[in-house]
């Protein structure tokens, strides 16, 4: 069967260096994707937590990524809910390393 479904990707962090939350992004599609990407120079590590939330007040965790490689590192996952907004939350990152974290849908 061929899907004539567009995808379309939202960047949710772009170049965080630090612990950080990301703006919440709408987002009513069931079916998503995340991913997240490290960068570095050696041992790089990080750990994002992707959220949803259908009020912008409490925020549930959809998954969480742990990265960690030598210079790069990254990692995807699969979600299938409707939330009416998400957001990505980098709860810890190695010095000197740079993370984007995106969303499919």
């Amino acid at each position: 069967m061929t899907s004539n479904a567009i995808v379309e990707a939202r960047i949710l962090l772009d170049g965080v260096k630090v612990a950080t939350t990301g703006a919440p992004t709408s987002q009513i599609r069931a079916k998503k994707t995340f991913e997240a990407d490290i960068s570095g120079v050696g041992a790089v590590s990080a750990t994002v937590v992707f959220e949803g939330s259908n009020a912008g007040r409490h925020w549930e965790a959809l998954g969480s990524l742990d990265l960690s490689g030598t210079g790069s590192a990254s990692g995807a996952l699969f979600h299938d809910g409707p939330w009416a907004a998400v957001r990505a939350t980098v709860t810890a990152i190695s010095a000197g390393s740079t993370l984007t974290a995106a969303m499919g849908f």
